[in-house]
């Protein structure tokens, strides 16, 4: 689905659960994960999914979700493989093309947003795939975790440059 369809009348169903990294609350569509956020707010993080859903019937449902937030949950504690969800991916064409390429970054490595930007099959200069990265919904399950800065440095993330550092470690220690 490309940004701007309309998704009115849609129910997602959403969960809260605590983490490592914080508060994760993870919203399940019809075809699969359309949001996975990392934050301290419960409010916010409920905003951020109206935010980032408009139009859509949003239903807070543990039990609908409890699948995906065991699945999370247990990557968070040993990060070894990619974490293998159906997602429901919404954004342009160029935001796509970053989020598939996201994707095929192996666990415990990184990669910088220039040289992801050269292996794309859309054009797109490093500060676009930034663009795309702070975009993602679906933290953890899209790495966008795993770009970093050129010189090797951490820079934002959208669910800040501490969880991002934790992420990281994380993946390198497993």
């Amino acid at each position: 689905m490309t940004q701007g369809q309309n998704i009115s009348a849609e129910t997602i169903r959403y969960g809260l659960a605590p983490t490592s990294l914080g508060t994760m609350l993870a919203a399940v569509s019809s075809r699969g994960i359309a949001a996975i956020l990392i934050g301290d707010d419960v409010a916010a993080l409920t905003r951020e999914l109206r935010r980032s859903l408009p139009g859509a019937t949003l239903i807070e449902d543990d039990l609908a979700v409890a699948a995906a937030i065991v699945t999370i949950a247990a990557w968070l504690d040993t990060p070894r493989a990619p974490l293998d969800l159906p997602l429901d991916l919404r954004g342009s064409d160029q935001e796509l093309a970053v989020w598939e390429a996201l994707r095929t970054i192996p666990v415990g490595e990184t990669r910088s947003y220039g040289a992801l930007a050269k292996r794309l099959n859309v054009p797109a200069t490093a500060q676009e795939v930034g663009a795309a990265c702070a975009a993602n919904r679906i933290a953890i399950a899209i790495p966008c975790h795993r770009v970093i800065k050129a010189d090797g440095g951490i820079s934002g993330y959208r669910w800040g440059v501490r969880r991002k550092r934790r992420l990281l470690a994380l993946e390198a220690a497993a």
